[in-house]
């Protein structure tokens, strides 16, 4: 009996493949066949996140090939700016100013957690990544958990590592960056 259920599950692995078991990210499943705006739009921890990327028109970019790492903040993130931060970026005349802001996020190609790792050991402790605008975020660790710094001194903890997506990898932070004023 037990051959059999292993059969089956065997068989299903191979009709389905590997890339439809889900990773969980903000409540939702993270399917790494999917792109980053695919799975991230079904997060309700990041629709902060979805509706800023939505107004700057950032979503073809990160529906492309990519690949790409996101640094993505949390609704609860975003609720930590000051009280009407938000709403005052998504206007349209502040369109550029959210778009550094978020651009700030992203980083071209691949970077999983153990990467990040790899690089802060090589750097002693540190190492500086740099963002599509140019901008730059320090990474370190504390214990097992993984910190970035931006421009500002403001740091964001990695809450979620390593969300694989076929454009890329998602790593969830509880604060939003800021590059250099």
């Amino acid at each position: 009996m037990r051959n059999k259920q292993y059969s089956i599950v065997i068989i299903l692995v191979l009709m389905f493949g590997i890339s439809s078991f889900a990773q969980q990210a903000g409540g939702a499943a993270m399917y790494s066949n999917k792109n980053i705006i695919e799975n991230v739009a079904n997060s309700k921890d990041h629709t902060t996140f979805v509706t800023a990327v939505k107004a700057i028109g950032l979503v073809e970019t990160l529906q492309g090939d990519g690949p790409f790492t996101v640094f993505a903040p949390t609704n609860a993130a975003f609720d930590k700016l000051p009280k009407g931060t938000i709403e005052t970026l998504l206007k349209p005349e502040n369109k550029k100013k959210l778009q550094t802001i978020l651009a700030y996020h992203v980083v071209a190609g691949r970077m999983s957690s153990a990467d990040i790792e790899e690089a802060i050991k090589t750097g002693n402790g540190k190492t500086v990544i740099k963002t599509i605008n140019e901008g730059t975020i320090i990474a370190w660790m504390n214990g097992k958990d993984i910190f970035l710094s931006d421009e500002n001194g403001n740091k964001a903890k990695i809450t979620i590592e390593d969300v694989n997506q076929s454009s890329g990898v998602i790593h969830v932070v509880d604060a939003v960056l800021l590059p250099k004023k």
